[in-house]
């Protein structure tokens, strides 16, 4: 457990391996250090530096291949978006479409979102949090991996503005209603919907997401807001 935070520990996440296709090789290597940092780097993030702006900031934790990230950033670049991921190739997929269609408003820190949340973002400081298809851990003994648990929801609460939400979508349901109640018994948010939330028509459909529907897996979507 983290002195400081509370937090426990374990990761929600496990290292990969993958393989990196020569074109995400090349786009982590080259374009790295235009659009991205290390999350254990020395002292907390200054957004204003990194995105030139005193933009609004999302941050979207655990982006996977970020089609997403990309698709939701190119259509309001008035938004900050600050993605957070561990895995590299889905790093090198990110920066490939970050130059190829010449997106001004992403970043990207590498590194667990646990640890850069906790000591890189000043509290009361982000206007949104996307969450997309976490990895919903679905034996018994692995729930204790869920990232969507308290106490992480309350340092969610802790670093959004008021006003800010959390958007989390998932897959398995049984994660969806793990969430629904970690979220819901989390001070300082309340739920926009009775339980689960309509679809967001602003957020693109990734490939994930269609195979998904195609194994008739039922998607379930949370919106909560800081008051």
């Amino acid at each position: 457990m983290d002195s400081i935070t509370g937090i426990r520990t374990i990761k929600s996440f496990v290292l990969r391996s993958g393989r990196m296709s020569p074109a995400q090789k090349r786009s982590y290597e080259t374009l790295f250090p235009l659009y991205a940092i290390k999350g254990d780097e020395e002292g907390s993030i200054d957004c204003h530096s990194l995105f030139g702006n005193d933009g609004l900031l999302h941050i979207e934790i655990g982006f996977g291949m970020g089609r997403a990230t990309a698709g939701i950033a190119h259509k309001n670049p008035e938004i900050n978006y600050l993605g957070i991921e561990v895995h590299k190739p889905g790093i090198g997929r990110l920066l490939w479409d970050i130059e190829k269609m010449a997106i001004k408003n992403i970043r990207i820190i590498e590194g667990d979102a646990t640890e850069i949340l906790t000591y890189k973002i000043p509290d009361n400081s982000v206007s949104a949090f996307h969450i997309f298809f976490p990895d919903p851990w679905p034996k018994k003994k692995h729930h204790k991996r869920r990232l969507v648990k308290r106490p992480f929801t309350d340092m969610l609460a802790m670093k959004l503005l008021p006003g800010g939400y959390i958007y989390m979508v998932s897959d398995w349901t049984d994660y969806a209603d793990w969430a629904l109640r970690e979220l819901s018994a989390t001070p300082s948010l309340v739920n926009k919907y009775p339980a689960f939330s309509e679809s967001q028509q602003w957020r693109p459909e990734t490939e994930f997401e269609i195979k998904a529907r195609h194994k008739n897996h039922e998607i379930r979507e949370l919106f909560f807001l800081k008051v």
